[in-house]
C-alpha cells in the first residue's frame, strides 16, 4: 500500500476510534434518570423515587404512594397528591389485605 492509503486508513481508525469513545462517553453521562419530562419536581431529590423504588423492587401501588409523598410539596398540586396517596393506600388495602 501506498503511503497515502496508510495514512487515510490510520486515520478513518482513529477518527473512528476517538468517535466511538466520545460516544460511549456521553452516553454514561446521560442517563435517564438525569432527566426529567414535564417538570423538576423530584431534580432536587438526593434519589429520584422511580431510582428508590426500582432498587428496593417496590410494587406500583406502593411505589405510587411514594411518588406522590416525593413530589406533593413541590409540583403545585399537593392536595391532589395527597389524595392519590389515599386512594393508593386504599387500594392496598382492599387489594392485599381484602379490607374495604
Amino acid at each position: 500500500m501506498s503511503k497515502e492509503i496508510d495514512l487515510v486508513i490510520h486515520k478513518n481508525v482513529e477518527d473512528r476510534e476517538s468517535r466511538d469513545k466520545y460516544i460511549l462517553r456521553k452516553l454514561k453521562e446521560e442517563s435517564a434518570l438525569d432527566k426529567q419530562v414535564g417538570g423538576n419536581h423530584y431534580k432536587d431529590c438526593t434519589i429520584q423515587p422511580v431510582e428508590f423504588i426500582a432498587k428496593n423492587k417496590i410494587g406500583f401501588l406502593e411505589g405510587n404512594i411514594i411518588k406522590y409523598a416525593t413530589r406533593h410539596a413541590k409540583k403545585g398540586e399537593g392536595k391532589k397528591d395527597v389524595e392519590k396517596i389515599i386512594h393508593y393506600a386504599q387500594l392496598i388495602l382492599e387489594l392485599h389485605y381484602d379490607s374495604k
